[in-house]
């Protein structure tokens, strides 16, 4: 017995010694050529692969210094740099018959340049492509015989830009691609993570393949999708000076026949700015969609589009088309018999905050808003109609100063509005509201023109027809008995302090004027009585 012992104890010494000194029996960078030239057919693209070791124990051999070449149509540099790759083999074979068969490969700290062309082709078009065959004549084209069971990127980092732009690339971070049974000719299971500017994450879990052998970019792949702390700032898919800004969760699918790509999921949108200058909205956005997309002409429509906040919802549809670094939108947003109270956070993000203290109270708002241009700077144009509601904490009465004198006891510290109607157009310079229709019960029906812009700052012209107690009281200190009165004026200082000035000249050239032709009173005591009325004096 103790001979035996003896006898295995040694064998086991033997096999040790033999295993320790196989690295040096075996030329392992003999295999490097045969690499190269295996793994530059497999890509079509020259691939360069360094310094090569045999690791017995984990049945791998490693390389240093791997590259691999981008399509000389898009960048004269490397598409693919790493310090170490892992490439997993079967020891059998490279012992007895120095065979080498591939079952893993490892990439470590890859750095990986994406460009798009201006056409919306990508520099990846053309990866497992046979050299020198035209991508559009199919029946040239077919997949290397590669499989690989496990094929691994680990910290890598993804740097994503325009192809002959010296525009800045946008680069992504923590990287980690796993992929199993990966085959040129066959789906296989994949699962991506990677880091996003601003402290945001990307997964995916789904299948990709088969690989198209005419380009890469158009392969299948059907995937589910969570993004986490998307900052559209710090991302860089939008230009700061348009002011657009937010931070976005989307969780979803993405399906892509390698022609057309269909996704829906919802998105969920936070500290919203949609004009420079302004500040976030007060309250989440929440998306939930559908598009198809055509991956060829680069354009889509939206096919289901959800937006709310809180229990105002709005529907939004249309198409948008891709092109070079913008998206051109045609979009339409309808929204009926929307809580006016939901809505109100949404003012900062447009550059509109409102009267310190003050804030809307009930009613609803109706709106059918064109959305054209691109998305960073897109133009929004259509009707908006607010009714039934008041702007609590702020008396319009009260600012036009002996109006609410003039109103007497029944006067309210509230501004209620029984009607608002307006055509807005809203684009990078601010808003401009035409065709204004306001009714107030306690003064009467305002009218008239005017911008805000993307610092709050207001310049309108107004004219008020004013009914009631006014109309009396007006009539009375300006002697123009049963005649009423349409006060011209303007609106200037910002959205949150806004002043009213008396437009001196368009009380002597319009209706004042008409009426005094017939009455006893002068044109200056008219116009000093209601220009006081604004707490004013009349200009020399």
């Amino acid at each position: 017995m103790k001979r035996a012992l003896k006898v295995l104890a040694i064998v086991l010494v033997v096999l040790l010694v033999a295993l320790a000194a196989l690295p040096f029996v075996i030329n392992v960078n003999s295999f490097r050529p045969r690499l190269e030239s295996e793994l530059s057919s497999a890509l079509g693209r020259p691939v360069t692969v360094g310094n090569l070791s045999l690791s017995i124990l984990s049945g791998s051999i490693g390389a240093q210094d791997i590259s691999i070449a981008d399509d000389p149509a898009f960048s004269p540099k490397p598409f693919i740099q790493a310090k170490d790759l892992k490439v997993g083999v079967e020891l059998q074979p490279l012992i007895f018959s120095k065979s080498l068969r591939v079952t893993e490969l490892t990439l470590d700290h890859p750095d990986v340049v994406l460009l798009r062309s201006k056409s919306g082709t990508w520099n990846f078009s053309t990866l497992g492509g046979k050299s020198g065959a035209s991508r559009t004549d199919k029946s040239s084209s077919s997949n290397p015989n590669l499989s690989v069971a496990k094929l691994n990127v680990k910290d890598g980092r993804v740097s994503v830009g325009s192809a002959n732009s010296p525009g800045k690339l946008h680069v992504y971070d923590n990287v980690d691609i796993a992929v199993k049974d990966f085959s040129f000719t066959s789906r296989f299971p994949f699962t991506l993570s990677a880091g996003l500017p601003g402290k945001g994450s990307i997964n995916l879990d789904g299948q990709a393949g088969p690989i198209n052998p005419n380009d890469a970019s158009a392969t299948p792949v059907e995937a589910k999708v969570k993004v986490k702390h998307f900052d559209l700032t710090a991302s860089g898919f939008v230009d700061p000076s348009s002011g657009l800004a937010g931070v976005a969760d989307f969780d979803g699918t993405m399906n892509s026949d390698g022609t057309h790509l269909s996704s829906n999921g919802t998105v969920n949108a936070e500290q919203l700015k949609l004009a420079a200058k302004s500040s976030p909205a007060g309250r989440p956005v929440q998306v939930k969609y559908a598009i198809a997309h055509d991956l060829q002409k680069q354009a889509g429509e939206i096919t289901q589009g959800q937006v709310s906040m809180g229990k105002a919802i709005a529907q939004l549809t249309g198409t948008y088309h891709m092109q070079g670094d913008s998206t051109f939108l045609n979009l339409k947003l309808n929204g009926q018999g929307m809580p006016v109270e939901e809505l109100e956070a949404m003012l900062p993000a447009v550059g509109v905050t409102l009267p310190s203290g003050s804030s809307l109270k009930g009613g609803t708002l109706t709106t059918s808003l064109a959305i054209a241009g691109t998305a960073e700077k897109p133009v929004i144009t259509g009707p908006i109609r607010l009714a039934d509601t008041k702007l609590a904490g702020f008396d319009l009465g009260s600012k036009m100063s002996a109006v609410s004198k003039l109103l007497g006891p029944k006067g309210s510290p509230d501004t209620a509005i029984q009607n608002l109607s307006t055509d807005m157009h809203f684009d990078p310079s601010g808003i401009q509201t035409q065709n204004i229709n306001l009714t107030v019960p306690a003064i009467g029906v305002i009218t008239g023109t005017g911008s805000i812009n993307p610092g709050g700052a207001l310049d309108y012209t107004m004219k008020a027809s004013l009914s009631g107690g006014v109309v009396g009281g007006i009539a009375e200190l300006a002697s123009l008995g049963n005649k009423g009165a349409t006060i011209p004026f303007f609106i200037r200082g910002t959205t949150s302090n806004p002043s009213f000035v008396p437009d001196v000249k368009g009380m002597v050239g319009g209706q004042l004027k008409q009426a005094l032709q017939g009455g006893q009173t002068t044109k200056g005591t008219v116009v000093d009585t209601l220009t006081g009325l604004f707490g004013k004096k009349k200009p020399k």
